[in-house]
């Protein structure tokens, strides 16, 4: 099969497409077509050496997958079979033609769901509903501030807080990217030198927010915590802005305030079942009613993948650069 090799860590360039051995399904998996993927800071990070695969995952790049099913190994429990449409969530190796994925981490697709759609919706869709909804706990009527709000994560969070009716606050450094999330609802705060506590407080009269999504990390913890509402929850995701800070825990105290760590990737079998079960049930009624809808910045084939992590990496995209594989 066609796969996108790394050769050594570094830039876009490292990156080519090759010939390398069709996967072998497991017992509980299936083997899957794929027919697009996308690209993830995940990807990125791992393409720099920054971030390896969990153990006894393909070293091949891609997190999120959608295709056809082409076996399904003997013995497992699954309703799938041969010919059925499905997204899932894997570890590693969807950047290529043939894919192996446990059965319990596919979610059935639409017949009508284009390719390219729902290639833009597994990673970015199922980490905003897992910071939002399992862990957030997001309410009706409360606030959610989200960062990197021009992101896949960013664009659909925002979808989702208005789903939920919660009022959302999204921000970016850059005017126009902060302003990406209008269209879903979101209202725009333009991150500038002196941060975005106060504003954040400004805007909610001095409550605060609520939820914080975060997938910067370190830079962000410090206004996290000041601009956050009595009993609110900041939901990390991402360290694109460094791993290590200092915090004052007076203040997460006296806000009897709660920060929550989270990732997809590295999250058991068992775990990420669960977590793709709820959100089936829970958000593909809604991409079936158009309240939610997957965000596509570009298009592409595999053989451009360099051209799309450039993109992705040098911030230019607003919501999600798919790849068409086959």
């Amino acid at each position: 099969m066609r796969a996108v090799v790394v050769t050594q860590a570094g830039g876009p360039e490292v990156m080519r497409v090759t010939d390398v051995p069709d996967p072998v399904p497991e017992p509980g998996e299936i083997l899957l077509r794929v027919r697009a993927t996308a690209v993830n800071r995940g990807d990125i990070m791992q393409r720099r050496g920054l971030y390896p695969p969990p153990p006894g995952v393909s070293d091949i790049l891609g997190i999120e997958a959608v295709g056809e099913v082409l076996d399904v190994t003997p013995g497992t429990e699954t309703d799938l079979a041969a010919g059925d449409r499905v997204m899932c969530l894997v570890g590693g190796g969807a950047y290529a033609q043939l894919l192996v994925v446990p059965a319990v981490h596919c979610i059935r697709l639409p017949d009508d769901m284009p390719w390219d759609a729902a290639a833009a919706i597994p990673e970015v869709f199922i980490t905003a509903f897992q910071a939002l909804v399992r862990l957030g706990n997001l309410q009706p009527g409360e606030v959610a501030l989200v960062h990197s709000i021009a992101s896949g994560v960013g664009t659909a969070a925002a979808q989702i807080c208005r789903a939920i009716g919660a009022r959302c606050i999204g921000t970016s450094r850059a005017t126009d990217r902060a302003r990406a999330g209008e269209p879903h609802g979101a209202e725009a705060l333009v991150v500038g030198d002196a941060g975005f506590a106060d504003p954040v407080l400004e805007m909610t009269d001095g409550r605060g927010a609520d939820v914080i999504l975060d997938l910067v990390g370190a830079k962000y913890l410090h206004d996290n915590v000041a601009c956050l509402a009595r009993q609110g929850r900041i939901v990390l995701t991402g360290l694109v802005g460094g791993r290590r800070a200092d915090l004052d825990m007076g203040a997460l105290l006296s806000r009897q305030g709660t920060i929550i760590g989270s990732t997809l990737r590295w999250r058991t079998t068992a775990e990420k079942a669960e977590i793709m079960g709820e959100f089936a049930h829970w958000a593909m009624p809604l991409f079936g009613r158009g309240i939610l809808s997957p965000v596509i910045d570009r298009v592409m084939a595999l053989d451009d993948v360099a051209r799309a992590h450039a993109r992705v990496e040098g911030d230019a995209a607003v919501g999600k650069v798919v790849l068409l594989v086959d």
